[in-house]
């Protein structure tokens, strides 16, 4: 089991418990090793209607699940509602991003604000020690200094969205799942009797389960999206566009520009309310810079370094020259041009299996 601190029982969690399987399996586990566990759900937002998606979370049938996943184990359960701060946090952030070009992840927000923010404080108002969640990544305490590891099952690896973290937060958390593989997860779930043994991981983001972001950003803005051109690589117009907030880097389906090859959207020029199209391989490039970055040591390296590097969640680290700048910014130079780094998306340091931290790309440096 993946842990912090010692493994001294008696200890009391506040274990984030989604509806789905994989934090039930955490909950079981902690439980079982003797932790004095308390289960608790996050109301983030008014998900009602989407019951029966089995794509996101935070609906009645989540809790219910959870809830009954909790009885089963014999622990009290709460859900606590953070909708307001969480409208107000990620959503927010969410809509500022789209309405300036950018493409942001929402997920490593939350954790950051949310999971091991506001929970984190809840947990601290009810006597406990230690948060514990569902993700699969890992804890290596290091007397005293905490790692951030990759899970063992790559295949379900959470660690990129995890980045954020500080040794403070590390020091009081529990990632059960790091060291098991999802399969094993689902069986001793299903032989525990647990209704949720079976359930669809969720794979939209929360509040957007259509996979309509402008649809959102429309409707927490409250503003129209201004219509623009779409131009190519040499400044020509080639067609208008319905506002920026309906494009991301890389995208190629929706433009509705004929052409006689394909074209992508390669730039978003915000000050211009232009997309410029382009070839695929006008996407690659080899620097990246990065913004807001959070070293997990809690110190920025002195000096250029040698690491790989993640720049979406799905994307698998690459080799790179890492070199730290002041004000919490950096620049990889990646060995091998990559597709598509896209601004408002996460660049995440990677030494071997451990995190060393990230941050949020950004076109330049200003």
């Amino acid at each position: 089991m993946s842990t912090s601190g010692s493994n001294s029982q008696n200890k009391k969690i506040l274990v984030a418990m989604s509806g789905g399987v994989d934090s039930s399996m955490a909950a079981k586990l902690l439980t079982e090793a003797g932790y004095d566990c308390i289960g608790c759900m996050m109301k983030l937002w008014e998900n009602d209607g989407a019951a029966a998606s089995g794509k996101t979370c935070c609906s009645l049938d989540d809790a219910e699940d959870a809830r009954s996943v909790a009885r089963s184990l014999g622990i009290p359960f709460y859900v606590f509602n953070f909708t307001e701060d969480f409208k107000n946090i990620v959503i927010g952030d969410f809509v500022e991003n789209y309405e300036n070009g950018r493409t942001p992840n929402p997920c490593i927000l939350c954790n950051r604000c949310m999971k091991f923010g506001k929970l984190y404080q809840r947990a601290r108002e009810l006597g406990c020690e230690f948060i514990a969640t569902g993700h699969y990544a890992r804890i290596e305490d290091r007397g005293g200094r905490f790692l951030l590891k990759k899970a063992l099952d790559e295949t379900k690896d959470q660690s990129y969205v995890l980045y954020n973290l500080t040794q403070e937060q590390l020091s009081h958390t529990f990632f059960p799942l790091g060291e098991l593989r999802k399969e094993d997860v689902r069986s001793t779930a299903s032989a525990a009797g647990f209704v949720n043994s079976e359930k669809p991981d969720s794979q939209d983001i929360c509040f957007v389960p259509d996979g309509d972001y402008a649809s959102v950003v429309e409707r927490y803005s409250d503003k129209a999206p201004v219509p623009g051109n779409f131009i190519d690589t040499e400044g020509n117009v080639l067609g208008r566009h319905k506002g920026i907030i309906h494009y991301t880097l890389g995208q190629r389906r929706g433009l509705g520009i004929p052409a006689e090859s394909r074209l992508y959207v390669v730039k978003i020029d915000i000050e211009k309310n232009e997309v410029v199209l382009g070839r695929d391989e006008d996407l690659f490039s080899r620097e990246v810079f990065a913004t807001a970055v959070n070293w997990i040591s809690g110190e920025a390296p002195r000096e250029p370094f040698r690491a790989s590097a993640k720049i979406r969640y799905r994307h698998r680290e690459q080799p790179a020259l890492i070199m730290p700048l002041p004000g919490n910014r950096l620049r990889i130079t990646f060995d091998e041009p990559q597709r598509a780094a896209t601004p408002g998306q996460s660049a995440v340091i990677y030494l071997g299996d451990t995190v060393l931290g990230g941050g949020i790309i950004t076109e330049d440096l200003v």
